[in-house]
């Protein structure tokens, strides 16, 4: 297992849109709210571009060619990705993974549809990812300023000193460590069949979802058992599930047979605020203080 590298102030980031085209005003800001941090942001050149399928920031080898370009950037350590939306799996046999592999470790930065992107890196480069805020998105773009737990959570975890996120319920209790792993459960859904077949064995698994009536997440999560998805599952953090309805029935009637700790009410997803999971690193789940969290290195390591 890879250890994250912490980035610092002096260092370049690339913000590129593998998914949706941001609103250009939300992004300028976000991007100099990246800039107050000390860093140096570098904007891929088809950041805002639009083709046919209006939900997709450019076609599908544009936006393949900028995510690689950025990773493959010597002088680049970290890449955000502008916002979610759809479409980042269809770059996942567009990219040149051998290619990114020998770039280098580096971090990628995002969430909702990035956990296709998330997904992808871990089973081909095996580097850890920041699951998080994005430059244009609300929680970090606000017209005032970022939402502040957000903006405080998204710079311990980038620094090297992630705080624990604390849920307000649980829904099966007992201590867990394991790999953390996750993100948007639709998302992981899709990839079931795949090159890509989820595989939460041995991990804690982390799972959120938005606009998702019940039903519909039980069906998710009914296709990801059928997978086999959660065999060998260590516990489950349950994030944020935005205009979803009431899911915790479902989420208790599906998951707790798992005999697995569970803790919920996490403030990760979507929704504000919107806190920051290292994917990749080994993480614990204590029931007792309904808590995640992630164990990153010594900071005071060498890059």
């Amino acid at each position: 297992m890879s250890e994250p590298l912490p980035i610092r102030p002096g260092d370049t980031v690339a913000v590129v849109s593998p998914s949706g085209t941001p609103d250009a005003i939300r992004l300028k800001r976000g991007v100099e709210r990246l800039e107050s941090l000390g860093l140096k942001v570098v904007v891929g050149a088809h950041v805002l571009d639009r083709q046919g399928l209006a939900y997709l920031a450019g076609p599908d080898a544009v936006r393949a060619g900028d995510l690689q370009s950025a990773w493959c950037d010597p002088a680049v350590t970290a890449v955000f990705c502008s916002r979610g939306g759809y479409g980042a799996a269809r770059l996942l046999d567009l990219l040149d993974w051998a290619a990114m592999r020998a770039a280098g470790p580096k971090t990628l930065i995002g969430s909702s549809d990035i956990t296709a992107l998330h997904h992808a890196f871990s089973f081909e480069l095996g580097w850890p990812t920041l699951h998080g805020p994005m430059p244009a998105c609300e929680t970090l773009a606000g017209e005032r300023r970022p939402e502040p737990r957000t903006w405080d959570n998204l710079q311990a975890a980038l620094y090297g000193k992630p705080h624990p996120i604390v849920g307000d319920r649980v829904l099966a209790p007992g201590r867990a460590q394991g790999v953390l792993a996750g993100g948007n459960l639709a998302l992981l859904a899709s990839m079931c069949g795949t090159r890509y077949h989820p595989t939460f064995e041995g991990k804690i698994v982390l799972l959120e979802d938005i606009g998702e009536d019940p039903y519909r997440i039980d069906r998710m999560l009914t296709q990801l058992l059928h997978a086999g998805a959660f065999r060998g599952v260590r516990g489950i953090a349950l994030g944020s599930w935005v205009d979803c309805g009431d899911p915790y029935p479902v989420l208790l009637d599906r998951l707790a047979p798992l005999g697995v700790p569970i803790v919920a009410g996490l403030a990760v997803g979507h929704g504000s605020p919107q806190l920051s999971v290292w994917l990749g690193t080994l993480g614990v789940i204590d029931t007792e203080s309904c808590s995640l969290a992630g164990r990153f290195r010594d900071e005071d390591q060498a890059r």
